[in-house]
């Protein structure tokens, strides 16, 4: 072989992995490309300041005398520390005030948007002494924020040569753009939906010695709780609370492994919660510094969200030592669970707290359906006795919902969207009172704002939307979920000029304002939260039908749900393999091509009439159900789909 064949040969070959692992889609992402972050576009400008453009640009701003100040616009909700250069200064002792804010709901030069529970934050404050560089420290970077307000309070003035942020969310990634998963369709209102899902909880994903927003002070405000071990954690919001609360988990979690697969934050995330394991069994409310060895709030959901998500990590990753670690402590906390089921064959909620939602208690809908879900491995008489029991007592058939408990049962009674959505996604009603459900789910959306959680007030709630998303699919109207995600998560969570075009709002109100009932103070909302981002997920496991069923996706089930997509691509990884699919809707039918990991097995559904092919030749379904044909025990690889 000649070395000049030799050295192409080589090169082609060290090529073949950059290309094979390249992000796909790479036009829709929303990270950013390196760490330093300069600001865009300017914002407004108040007072005496010479070329306010000039610091966006690689120029220089002057800001002459007391309140001159401008406000710089990222384009997107960011997370990080500030950084900037003084080239020339005048006067004795020159003040500079950073201000942040997610939202344009509470842009000004002199506060930011707030972490806490009644104050707007205060500006972060530099004395400017001399020439050269400053930066912010660790503790007192800014969790979210798209606009950055620069306040000179001076009788000098200073001059800039740069300004940017030094970019500190997701540390555990080197590229923030190496996504492993992917999506597009023919919505480009979709394929903005879930990347702004995946990004979002990048935003999310923080240094674990730079939590807790809560109890914080407006005045110097910093991040500098502990929360967990390892590089990174995922906590429930970028801005706040930058705590570990095992519900947001639920949904934010999925959504990681379906984009970005950066599952270390997840896991140094379910570390933190076992640690805190009662010696009864139950799990805590949220991580540390929220409790601790002296204070224990506790939650019955919030308890089983911790042992689904450490479900979940198993599926995704298949690490059996990692649950093997904490199976002993698994079981103990499901056997307390199991021990408050009363002579109704429900379970007996004495905890009231729970995602801010209001009559947690008593016979509770909510938990029983996701008890249901999380005892699957196990315990199938304890099942079969809730689902009995909750059918019997809780549904309301006039209305075609379950009541929130059985204490008071009136047509005024609420008719919580988390239980009801929990209901199909969990198992615990046939496919008759699935659809019903989903019927009356659909009625009572609040266009153009969203799907409302009256178990909370006037509120509109993505993450317990992310729950009725799923059940929307479930039940077989995945025309629903396309349509509830395109105007609540794209119309309105998007490109509401309130927010920030990028990431996913934590909740809001039934009448469109920007008002969470749960709280008094509204800069206090997140716009950047992990629990808001359930349609990232549910466009790869439900509308591409990409799922894996067992550790790493050794077994799968792939069954796409188009909802009236016409095109759909997705794909994401697990140790064991790359899993895509491409389809693409017929007048007559389906087509595509599908692949999975070599020696794994799943079951394929498909329309009626599909024909199959692989390798082996032509797939024969094992049986028809509901207009689709099913095809069991799938060898691993790629096969084609016509019609």
């Amino acid at each position: 072989m000649s070395a000049p064949y030799t050295s192409l040969r080589r090169l082609v070959l060290s090529i073949l992995p950059l290309l094979a692992t390249a992000t796909k889609y790479k036009q829709y992402v929303l990270a950013p490309a390196q760490r330093s972050v300069t600001p865009a576009i300017l914002y407004d400008v108040q007072g005496d300041v010479n070329n306010p453009t000039g610091v966006g640009n690689g120029s220089t701003t002057q800001f002459n005398s007391v309140n001159s100040s401008i406000i710089l616009d990222f384009g997107k909700n960011i997370a990080g520390s500030v950084r900037f250069s003084v080239s020339a200064l005048s006067g004795d002792a020159e003040f500079l005030g950073f201000s942040f804010s997610e939202s344009s709901l509470w842009v000004i030069p002199y506060e930011c948007d707030s972490g806490t529970a009644a104050i707007r934050d205060s500006p972060l404050w530099f004395l400017v002494s001399k020439t050269g560089d400053y930066a912010a420290d660790k503790a007192h970077q800014r969790g979210g924020s798209r606009y950055m307000g620069i306040w000179h309070n001076s009788t000098g003035s200073i001059t800039l040569n740069s300004v940017s942020v030094n970019f500190t969310a997701a540390p555990e990634m080197t590229d923030l753009q190496d996504y492993q998963g992917w999506f597009h369709s023919d919505s480009e209102k979709l394929n903005r939906v879930w990347y702004a899902g995946a990004y979002t909880n990048q935003l999310c994903t923080l240094d674990p010695s730079t939590g807790n927003a809560l109890g914080v002070p407006g005045t110097n405000w910093y991040y500098n709780a502990s929360i967990a071990n390892g590089t990174s954690v995922l906590s429930d919001g970028a801005k706040r609370d930058r705590l570990v609360w095992p519900r947001d988990i639920a949904i934010s979690g999925p959504t990681m492994f379906v984009s970005t697969n950066s599952l270390d934050g997840i896991k140094n995330g379910i570390d933190s919660l076992f640690i805190l394991q009662q010696s009864d069994g139950r799990l805590p409310w949220a991580g540390v510094p929220f409790t601790s060895p002296r204070r224990f709030p506790f939650s019955f959901t919030y308890h089983l969200y911790t042992l689904l998500d450490l479900y979940y990590y198993y599926i995704f990753t298949g690490d059996v030592d990692y649950v093997q670690q904490y199976w002993n402590q698994y079981k103990l906390a499901m056997n307390w669970s199991l021990s408050t089921i009363d002579t109704t064959n429900l379970a007996n909620v004495t905890s009231t707290n729970d995602w801010l939602r209001s009559g947690m208690g008593g016979h509770n809908i909510e938990v029983d359906a996701v008890e249901d879900s999380s005892v699957r491995a196990g315990y199938q008489n304890a099942m079969a006795q809730i689902k009995i029991s909750a059918n019997q007592r809780l549904f309301d058939p006039a209305q075609n919902l379950f009541f929130d408990n059985d204490t008071i049962q009136t047509p005024d009674s609420v008719h919580p969207q988390d239980g009801n959505s929990w209901a199909i996604v969990s198992g615990l009603v046939d496919q008759h009172r699935a659809v019903a459900i989903s019927d009356a789910l659909k009625a009572r959306w609040v266009k153009p704002y969203g799907a409302p959680a009256p178990e909370a007030g006037p509120t509109i709630s993505p993450f317990v939307s992310g729950f009725e998303v799923q059940a929307h699919n479930l039940a077989g109207h995945p025309e629903y979920t396309i349509e509830l995600m395109e105007f609540m998560w794209g119309d309105f969570m998007l490109d509401d000029p309130r927010m920030t075009n990028s990431s996913l709002i934590e909740g809001y109100s039934t009448n469109g304002d920007l008002h969470y009932a749960p709280y008094d103070n509204d800069a206090r909302i997140s716009y950047a939260h992990g629990w808001a981002t359930g349609p990232t997920s549910a466009l790869t496991f439900y509308s591409a039908g990409l799922k894996v069923t067992s550790g790493a996706g050794k077994t799968w089930d792939i069954q796409p749900r188009m909802g009236g997509l016409q095109n759909v691509d997705a794909g994401f990884r697990t140790p064991l393999g790359g899993f895509s699919a491409k389809w693409h809707v017929q007048k007559k039918g389906i087509k595509g091509h599908l692949s999975t990991p070599r020696g794994t097995s799943g079951t394929l559904t498909l329309p009626k009439g599909s024909v199959v092919r692989g390798s082996h030749g032509k797939l024969r379904p094992a049986r028809c159900v509901d207009g689709n044909d099913v095809y069991e025990n799938v060898a691993g690889g790629s096969y084609r789909v016509k019609h």
